[in-house]
């Protein structure tokens, strides 16, 4: 029985002692291991401190990073050699002197295929793609393709009828920026493409090509009707006007009718005086 009653002795007893030991962290500290402790950690405290100091050096700030990002976007392109009879930017002098050319109007680079001359090797080689039938920019809306990628992008603005550049005299709205720089030459006056042959000036070289045609002589756009030939596709559509009778242009005061435009105005003037 005094066996039996030990055991049940040490069952009572093992439970109290567990529970004393969990007891113990929370009371039997002395003043010296506090001391201990509090050094630790202004030691531990310390180190941190040299290790941000440590990492602010040599780790770069990502705001830092993005305002250098954005910074070199924001970064204007330089152009300083300017065109003195158009006014056209370039950002080196051998694009300005190819430029030049244009003025002059020389071109000593000719094509081997067709005999076309242009004023730089770089407008030749453009060229020459047409000649191998590659057009290796495409639109993804309509499947239409282009020899460069600028003329492209030129073209997709007239999917979204956008006209991002605007004259500041009249409000006029163009697609791309090289024809709102030739419509500007009409505000200032200036024609700096000149006929080498009559001596006309033209505010644009389009202007300026479309009327060489005249001294070549050549004529291809045909009447189907009456044969009659033109020297542009714009005077031929005008002409098919007298065919088809209509009269599309009317006189806002009388009420007459006109097929061309400019029978319109110069009815107009009868108006006027």
């Amino acid at each position: 029985m005094e066996f039996v009653k030990e055991e049940s002795e040490e069952i009572t007893i093992e439970p109290e002692t567990w529970r004393i030991k969990h007891e113990e962290p929370e009371t039997c500290i002395s003043h010296e291991e506090q001391g201990g402790l509090m050094k630790m950690k202004e030691e531990r405290r310390d180190l941190k401190e040299v290790d941000e100091k440590y990492l602010d050096k040599n780790v770069p700030d990502v705001n830092e990073e993005k305002s250098a990002s954005c910074s070199i976007k924001k970064t204007e392109i330089k152009r300083p050699f300017s065109c003195s009879q158009c006014g056209n930017t370039f950002t080196c002098n051998r694009n300005l002197k190819d430029h030049m050319l244009i003025h002059d109007g020389k071109k000593p680079v000719l094509c081997s295929q067709c005999g076309k001359r242009f004023t730089c090797n770089r407008n030749l080689k453009n060229h020459m793609l047409i000649h191998a039938g590659i057009k290796p920019f495409s639109c993804s809306q309509c499947g239409k393709s282009f020899i460069q990628k600028i003329q492209l992008k030129n073209h997709l603005l007239t999917h979204t009828s956008e006209k991002p550049y605007s004259c500041s005299q009249c409000e006029k709205s163009f697609t791309c920026k090289s024809s709102l720089e030739n419509h500007m030459l009409i505000h200032t006056g200036k024609k700096p493409f000149i006929c080498s042959q009559c001596g006309k000036c033209f505010t644009t070289k389009v202007h300026l090509k479309r009327h060489m045609v005249i001294h070549d002589g050549i004529k291809p756009f045909s009447c189907s009707q009456c044969g009659r030939s033109f020297t542009h596709n714009s005077s031929l559509k005008r002409h098919m006007f007298i065919h088809s009778r209509k009269k599309s242009f009317s006189c806002s005061q009388c009420g007459k009718t006109f097929t061309q435009k400019g029978q319109l105005k110069t009815h107009l003037v009868a108006h006027t005086s």
